[in-house]
């Protein structure tokens, strides 16, 4: 579709409860009522739960408008790629399944691009309702981290709610780092890959755009849930304070330049 205006992404990795509840038909329901084209893309990562892939592809073949790709496990930049990849709107907003922050808090983003804007991202500002003391710790410990090393006036890179013009992000998604070495992801990899895609717009002069916008964990995935009471949120949380001091270096090597 030539003129298509807007691409939604929604990588999906065991997420079997959040698609019970009907966040697919949030989205659905929000999406049909805008003036605007539309596309929803969906890209399973290979999730180990048979029952998540099935309700996400049965959702998409049961609704005009809605794309269900199967990918290789990746982690969850490598899903949102993929998506990229094949997305035809002028518009992609990458949003998370669990629809933390809902699908109608698009109409903040949006009027951005109009002013000129090249990536708009969504942020949840300094509360995390729903968050655990430990991982507002962290985010605390990781925010103020970052915005050392990086000299980043950004308040939230994280939050899974990001659009950008399609020819941005088809140009600096496949600049990453995390998808030049696709292939190694173990589990739910998310990373600091946000991190990287704003600090090489921001080199290669693309305006951004902070908005702040409606936020509220609603992740209900049994298996994420499990992964962070055995640990791996820690594990996590070090791996991006890692990742942040790699895209420190390859900024100063020059790496992120066209």
């Amino acid at each position: 579709m030539k003129d298509l205006y807007l691409s939604v992404v929604i990588p999906s990795y065991n997420e079997t409860e959040n698609l019970q509840r009907g966040v697919l038909a949030e989205v659905a329901n929000y999406l049909k009522r805008q003036k605007y084209s539309w596309e929803v893309i969906v890209v399973d990562d290979e999730s180990p739960d048979p029952e998540a892939r099935k309700l996400a592809k049965d959702f998409c073949s049961a609704n005009p408008g809605f794309v269900f790709i199967q990918a290789k496990h990746g982690g969850k930049a490598m899903s949102i790629y993929q998506g990229v990849k094949e997305s035809k709107g002028k518009i992609i907003l990458f949003t998370d399944m669990d629809q933390s922050a809902p699908i109608s808090e698009l109409e903040k983003l949006l009027p951005k691009f109009d002013e000129g804007y090249d990536v708009v991202i969504g942020s949840r500002g300094l509360e995390r309702k729903n968050f655990s003391p430990l991982r507002k710790l962290a985010s605390f410990i990781f925010r103020n981290f970052r915005n050392i090393i990086l000299a980043s006036n950004i308040v939230d890179t994280q939050a899974g709610f990001k659009a950008f013009r399609s020819e941005v992000a088809k140009e600096i998604f496949p600049a990453l780092s995390v998808i030049k070495r696709s292939g190694a992801a173990q589990g739910w990899t998310v990373g600091a890959f946000d991190v990287e895609f704003l600090v090489i717009a921001r080199m290669r002069g693309y305006k951004i755009a902070e908005v702040f916008i409606k936020w509220e964990d609603r992740d209900e995935s049994v298996a994420k849930a499990q992964e962070r009471r055995q640990g791996k949120f820690i594990k996590e949380s070090v791996d991006m304070a890692k990742e942040v001091l790699r895209v420190k270096y390859n900024q100063t090597m020059g790496y992120y330049k066209r």
